[in-house]
């Protein structure tokens, strides 16, 4: 009997069918030509260059939106979708970023609740790369706690009149159009933003430790004036905003998969070729036990992923399934990062090699789309029947 693979140790792509196996293959050829090369340097640099020409390639590869159906977008399913958020996350957990904020937030906002007028002016422009796309929800005093927004939206006529700041905003300096959520008389709603508004700034976040192979902005809206027809006619309520980010953090339940996957490999490589003592420290008894730990929780974070992704599928999947698979995914491969650090020694602190580069993504990844505490939290109401959040 052959001995199983590395990259898969306990076949869990021998789950898929072959859509979804031909699918993630691509995404994977694509990330390792286009973006493996470069990705050091623009971790290094801070930011993604020329991210217009790289949407319009992934728009090309059929990323952006592709679980949803019609207006150009793919209809591929959930696992799918999954699998390409894990080979692009294998690479960097902002190309991955880049990829659902614009197809599970912005898109996924605007195929949701969006008129019909609005899915036609906006989603096949962006299903192909050629509209960018951002989602204002988190402000600078409210993360975890959304519905303490401050952003307002006011009637003047029949117009909105928008006043606030956001943060934290993936592609909010590059995005041609923002799906912004604000407080009004009647609770809070979300609105369709052209970011030619006048009224509408966005600047990049500087000085990034983490997930600098992104693009991160503030937006501030200062009488950003809009017709009636902007407010998304199905987001009424906080819950709307809520199940957009549910959406994305699927993509983070599959996607950090791929980091702990990219960290493994990498330290199990260096293993065998790194020597000390005379033979490579992968035959060391310490070394062993390292990679045992580290193929269990890449594995045991592929197996979470493709249940929860087989359950949404379905139509069974609860929002505290995707705390689960969060909570459990990022944890494990937060600790998959550290192990393989520790493999490489003093090299695993340059960018010679992913596993820091994927250590410092992954604090940003445990803090965004809900914290860790949130999910923690989500999960004990599920639990127990009693809310700890108010």
């Amino acid at each position: 009997m052959k001995t199983p693979d590395a990259q898969d140790f306990l076949d869990l792509d021998g789950q898929l069918d072959d859509a979804e196996r031909d699918i993630a293959a691509t995404v994977r050829a694509f990330a390792a030509r286009r973006l493996a090369p470069h990705v050091a340097d623009w971790f290094d640099a801070g930011t993604i260059p020329a991210p217009r020409e790289l949407a319009q390639e992934f728009g090309a590869l059929g990323v952006f939106g592709m679980h949803l159906s019609g207006y150009g977008c793919a209809d591929a399913g959930d696992v799918a979708y999954g699998l390409a958020c894990r080979e692009l996350e294998a690479v960097d957990s902002g190309l991955r970023s880049f990829v659902s904020v614009q197809g599970s937030l912005a898109m996924g906002a605007i195929h949701r609740f969006g008129s019909e007028e609005q899915k036609q002016e906006w989603l096949p422009g962006m299903a192909t790369g050629s509209a960018l796309g951002c989602f204002g929800l988190t402000e600078p005093d409210s993360g975890s706690d959304p519905g303490s927004m401050r952003t307002r939206a006011r009637r003047d006529g029949s117009d909105w009149v928008l006043d606030g700041t956001k943060m934290w905003i993936t592609n909010g300096s590059v995005a041609d159009v923002a799906v912004i959520w604000a407080r009004t008389d009647s609770g809070v709603r979300g609105f369709v933003v052209p970011t030619s508004s006048p009224g509408f700034t966005a600047r990049e976040i500087p000085r990034k430790l983490s997930l600098r192979a992104s693009i991160t902005a503030s937006i501030t809206l200062d009488g950003v004036r809009l017709p009636a027809t902007a407010a998304l006619p199905g987001a009424e309520g906080l819950g709307a905003a809520l199940s957009c980010l549910n959406e994305a953090r699927f993509g983070i339940v599959w996607g950090v998969v791929g980091a702990a996957r990219s960290c493994f490999l990498a330290a199990l490589d260096y293993a065998k070729t790194r020597e000390q003592f005379g033979r490579p420290i992968g035959a060391f008894q310490l070394t062993q036990r390292k990679l045992a730990d580290m193929v269990l929780d890449v594995n045991h974070a592929g197996m979470t992923a493709l249940r929860i992704g087989r359950l949404k599928e379905s139509g069974a999947c609860h929002h505290s399934h995707i705390s689960l698979g969060k909570l459990g995914n990022v944890r494990a491969a937060q600790r998959v990062a550290s192990a393989a650090r520790s493999i490489h020694g003093a090299n695993g602190i340059t960018l010679d090699y992913p596993v820091l580069r994927h250590m410092l993504n992954l604090e940003t990844v445990a803090t965004y789309e809900g914290t860790e505490e949130v999910h923690a939290l989500s999960l004990g109401a599920a639990l127990t029947g009693h809310s700890a959040f108010r």
